[in-house]
């Protein structure tokens, strides 16, 4: 169970920071995973993870505080509805149903987005 905890551990850390560059994937949560998963397999791994300069400060604040900071949310949201309305006015122009889906999961991650509170430095 250990290895399978430091694998899938690693895969969510590579979801993570593909999720910082692609709007609909989501970071926070699986850089979470990734810790909880460690915590259990790899004290070493774990160490690492919160003492990383650039990944350590989402989990710390998210675990500390429940909350998202108001950059991230700003940043988050507005790349969510950049490329959805841009996948849904050039790529799926044809598909109506498509676009009604696209727009209906664009809206529930800005709920989920939003409805954590907002944390403020």
């Amino acid at each position: 169970m250990k290895t399978l905890f430091i694998l899938l551990g690693a895969l969510a850390l590579v979801l993570g920071l593909i999720g910082i560059f692609v709007p609909l994937l989501p970071t926070t949560p699986f850089l979470l995973l990734a810790a909880a998963l460690w915590v259990r397999s790899s004290p070493r791994l774990y160490a690492w993870l919160i003492a990383h300069r650039r990944l350590g400060p989402y989990i710390r604040q998210f675990r500390e505080n429940r909350a998202i900071p108001l950059r991230a949310k700003v940043l988050s949201v507005a790349l969510l509805w950049a490329t959805m309305l841009f996948c849904i006015i050039a790529v799926v122009d044809r598909w109506w149903w498509v676009q009604l889906l696209l727009l209906a999961v664009a809206v529930g991650v800005t709920w989920h987005i939003l409805s954590f509170a907002t944390l403020r430095r």
